[in-house]
């Protein structure tokens, strides 16, 4: 088994280690979803809906330049048999510092113009980008990006290892210390900086933990051309894909920004925060546990890695085909139970935006593909969503209105289904067999539902 630098015996078997980074994964992404939920309902009360919307869009920009400035370092660190090097990681993290610092100044400049064409009466004045706060708050959020640049590498040989207890912790409390920042503001000053400097106040945490509470190897500013070659030969098709995952994934609210008000886009923006926080749990697992184990299977023994692959798949799948089919007939009454009637409209939102869980298992095949090296297979899949969400969402809200958007981005979730089947088919991967297996835990979550609707009538 691998000895890394900062560990002092010899790792645990990768079974045990997955095990423990699952639960402890699964553990800190209930706690952290918890946290979320709970502070976001307080700050619900405290804040009108459009502040949200335009932090979320803000949000989605900076997410948006840090992808097209991202080399994948964190991927190359996992994949790479140098992911151990001093010299590589000081290069790889020399890197990131760069890109903090070039996503920023991006940042910077996007709020200036955005600032200018409102000002030149350029922007259409019935959107989140013609609202003057706008410009103010993604030049704010830029230092979010200079902060995020500098956390450390430790992050990722953790990751690499599946040694991810401490990740957990460090991410809860990140949170926890971002929570308390943003509800000690808005009780002294409700307005919208308040998101502003919980946001900030999270990366801040979190850089400052990465280098001070995780073992590894320190960072020091360093520039290999070797690492820097390798870094760039593994992460030019990650740098593809991060791109059009960042696209796919976000491009909703880039598209909606620019067809609804602020008003509207922050209903939608508590919808999508109750349906990320069950995704990202499940997709949390899938790149901090089966990329990783899969990497590592493939450098010393890559005759299991299928065998290995589905040994996670079916718990994975069936825990979110589960969640999938709770949210779909309890998810309105839920938001109807715990918000204030300002944000009804989330409840049918969350319901549908819930079916789209239903293709987040068959992500999991993606992380096998990439630590087979078949990034460009990546690209293809992301692709074939991209466009189908660029063209659905529109059109659905040409037709339907927003409903119409939401139904769009829920086919843009299935039309890559197909595509990650076919690469998983030509990969030696693919089973019907064990892909049907976990699909009646769809039901199961229905009838959950159902119960759930009848306690909350109780309730209500």
């Amino acid at each position: 088994t691998e000895i890394e630098r900062g560990v002092h015996s010899p790792l645990p078997s990768l079974r045990r280690r997955m095990l423990g980074a699952s639960a402890w994964l699964v553990v800190g992404g209930g706690f952290g979803m918890a946290l979320r939920f709970a502070s976001n309902l307080l700050m619900t009360r405290l804040l009108a809906p459009e502040m949200f919307g335009i932090v979320s869009i803000a949000t989605v920009i900076m997410l948006g330049l840090a992808m097209f400035t991202d080399l994948g370092i964190k991927q190359c660190i996992v994949q790479s048999r140098r992911g151990a090097d001093p010299e590589f990681l000081n290069t790889a993290w020399t890197l990131q510092c760069l890109q903090g610092a070039l996503t920023s100044l991006m940042a910077l400049v996007i709020s200036m113009t955005i600032f200018w064409l409102d000002r030149l009466e350029l922007l259409h004045k019935a959107n989140v980008y013609s609202d003057p706060r706008f410009p103010s708050v993604v030049a704010a959020m830029s230092l979010a990006m200079i902060i995020s640049g500098l956390s450390s590498t430790k992050l990722y040989e953790a990751s690499r290892r599946l040694v991810v207890g401490r990740i957990a912790q460090l991410e809860l409390i990140s949170q926890i210390f971002g929570a308390l920042c943003m509800v000690a503001w808005a009780v002294v000053d409700r307005s919208i900086w308040a998101l502003v400097a919980g946001a900030i106040a999270t990366y801040a945490m979190r850089t400052a933990l990465s280098h001070l509470w995780l073992p590894g190897t320190p960072n020091r500013w360093r520039w290999n051309t070797v690492a820097l070659g390798e870094i760039v030969r593994i992460g030019r098709w990650i740098f593809t894909s991060s791109i059009m995952g960042f696209l796919v994934n976000n491009g909703d609210r880039l598209l909606l920004g620019g067809m609804l008000d602020a008003h509207q886009v922050g209903i939608y923006a508590i919808a999508y925060l109750i349906f990320n926080s069950v995704d990202q749990v499940w997709s949390t697992i899938i790149g901090e546990v089966v990329y990783p184990a899969l990497s590592e299977i493939v450098r010393e023994r890559a005759d299991q890695a299928t065998k290995s692959f589905y040994r996670v798949y079916t718990l994975v799948a069936s825990c979110v085909y589960l969640s999938a089919g709770v949210l779909m007939v309890a998810g309105g009454n839920f938001v109807r139970l715990v918000y204030d009637a300002r944000y009804a409209d989330a409840g049918w939102m969350l319901q549908l935006l819930s079916i789209a869980l239903i293709c987040a298992p068959p992500r999991a095949a993606a992380s096998y593909l990439l630590a087979h090296g078949q990034a460009a297979a990546l690209s293809a899949i992301l692709a074939v969503r991209l466009a189908t969400s660029f063209v659905a969402i529109p059109v659905g809200f040409h037709l339907f209105g927003l409903p119409g958007a939401l139904c769009g981005l829920v086919l843009s979730q299935f039309a890559y289904v197909p595509v990650i089947f076919y690469f998983s088919a030509r990969a030696g991967l693919f089973d019907v067999r064990r892909e049907l297996v976990p699909l009646p835990m769809i039901g199961v979550g229905m009838a959950a539902g159902w119960v759930a609707n009848w306690g909350i009538g109780l309730l209500r």
